[in-house]
């Protein structure tokens, strides 16, 4: 059975309308993994000599150990962002007689094959051949190894369950800051006992039990999470909520766009999926502290320039990101409206502005470090509005992946997945203003950086009618092609 979910899965893939559409994508995607993949390989062949040459008083593999608790947490962080869950269509199976435990199994077996599993991989196996040419023992060393392959997989399936509760990820988010910056500010060191633990791992080979006993017992979570919702009633029938009427009659004032307008800020309100986002969003403004407070990028202004775009771009950067898929539930019903797709499109362009500016407002306390540094996040800010906002939605045209809106306790919902295509869009959003920036601050000075960098946002916001008219066209062409695809489950 399981060879058969398998060819499902297959012609699933091909016959897709992402398959032919994301070929270059996807070809790129193979290179990027290939690249991160060879320098997580030479890091781990280097890893022993660089920690023997810049502490040389202390044993490597103890000093892995140490930090072996940031690399676990910091894994888990990114795997919330970027590893995608696995999808499955279940309803078919339901009322056929398919063993459910056997697709649920091969749901989680899904999981295991990511590139995320594959890092440990490539950088604690040949750090761990290092270890044994170096003389250490064999025993000690194997054992470590599988250690860390197991805590690996136990972020994977953890990763499972934090995707269905926001509040789990909140949480990590906080402890994973507490933790790091205890540490910077030598307030507590955590990494001393943790490490204590990770080094009884090493020296202890038979405690390799027990990060192999957490795995099974994530693994084990996860499949009873997923059999308790393994019914057709819960897969077809709809609850009944409450819903609160908001006045939103002042939007009245934006004319035609203000009814895509009410539907959005409905779409936020209501929804799991886009307050997530929304929080996410916030926590942008404070990404300018890494910058800020580091002297070494103060000799750098090109990243000063890159954290400014964040700090003000969060919501652009998250919830623009999704334009149109955000409105994938209803996409057909809206298309067969006699509605100008350039006021649907403008009303995303007014939401994002929006959004930046309130990020604006409420980066005011970045006056502390200086007016040059909060001169770079106004000329960010209008970057953002003037030219970012219709990349953004120039990147939406290529966007055809449905999102559910909702996305609590759906055990095979691929909502939280991420998306490649944004990531290669997102690019452009955030090195063309480094380079506008950088160019002028180099051959003339950094006043003038600011300028170019303010000025071609100006510009982007004086030609906002003959973008919406690029970028309506470029909707119009693939109209029907992204209706399809949001239609595909």
């Amino acid at each position: 059975m399981i060879k058969q979910f398998i060819n499902f899965e297959w012609k699933q893939f091909i016959r897709s309308s992402y398959f032919q559409k994301g070929i270059a994508i996807k070809i790129l995607l193979v290179f990027l993994v290939l690249y991160f993949g060879g320098a997580a390989l030479m890091l781990g062949i280097g890893l022993f000599f660089i920690l023997k040459e810049v502490l040389p008083t202390l044993d490597p593999i103890v000093v892995v150990n140490n930090f072996l608790i940031y690399w676990l947490l910091f894994d888990l962080v990114i795997r919330f962002f970027m590893q995608q869950l696995p999808v499955m269509n279940i309803k078919p199976l339901m009322i056929i007689p398919v063993k459910r435990n056997t697709v649920i199994h091969y749901l989680l077996g899904k999981t295991v094959i990511s590139f995320f599993n594959f890092m440990p991989i490539f950088i604690f196996l040949p750090f761990s051949i290092v270890l044994l040419s170096e003389g250490y023992p064999v025993l000690n060393v194997v054992c470590w190894f599988f250690a860390t392959l197991f805590l690996g997989l136990s972020n994977n399936f953890l990763n499972f369950l934090i995707n269905k509760s926001n509040v789990v990820f909140y949480v990590l988010i906080s402890v994973l800051a507490i933790l790091i910056g205890s540490e910077y500010f030598n307030i507590f060191k955590i990494s001393a006992p943790i490490g204590v633990a990770f080094n009884a791992l090493y020296t202890n080979p038979w405690l390799t039990l027990i990060p192999f006993s957490l795995m099974i017992g994530l693994y084990y979570i996860n499949f009873s999470f997923i059999k308790n919702e393994f019914y057709l009633d819960d897969a077809v029938s709809k609850k009944i909520k409450e819903v609160n009427a908001t006045d939103l009659s002042w939007m009245n004032r934006f004319g035609s766009v203000a009814t895509f307008l009410k539907n959005d800020v409905k779409l936020i309100w209501r929804n799991a999926r886009p307050k997530q986002v929304m929080m996410m969003s916030f926590l942008f403004l404070f990404y300018g502290l890494i910058f800020f407070t580091n002297k070494m990028y103060s000799d750098s202004p090109a990243w000063l320039a890159f954290a400014a775009m964040f700090v003000t771009g969060g919501f652009l950067m998250t919830f623009g990101q999704l334009v149109p898929s955000w409105d994938s539930e209803y996409y057909k019903m809206l298309m067969s409206q006699n509605i100008p797709y350039k006021k649907y499109l403008e009303s995303k362009w007014y939401l994002m502005v929006f959004g930046v500016t309130l990020s604006f407002i409420l980066s005011t306390p970045y006056i502390y470090f200086g007016w040059k540094i909060y001169g770079l996040i106004v000329a960010g800010a209008l970057f953002n509005i003037g030219l970012n906002s219709f990349i953004t939605l120039f990147g939406g045209a290529l966007n055809r992946v449905p999102i559910e809106l909702n996305v609590k306790a759906k055990a095979f919902s691929n909502t939280n997945g991420f998306n490649p295509t944004q990531m290669l869009i997102s690019l452009p959003k955030l090195f063309l203003p480094m380079l506008l920036f950088y160019l002028p601050y180099k051959f003339i000075n950094f006043e003038a950086g600011l300028f170019v960098l303010g000025f071609c946002g100006i510009l982007g916001i004086v030609f906002k009618n003959f973008f919406l008219n690029k970028i309506e066209k470029i909707y119009q062409t693939g109209k029907y092609k992204t209706i399809a695809a949001f239609g595909e489950k």
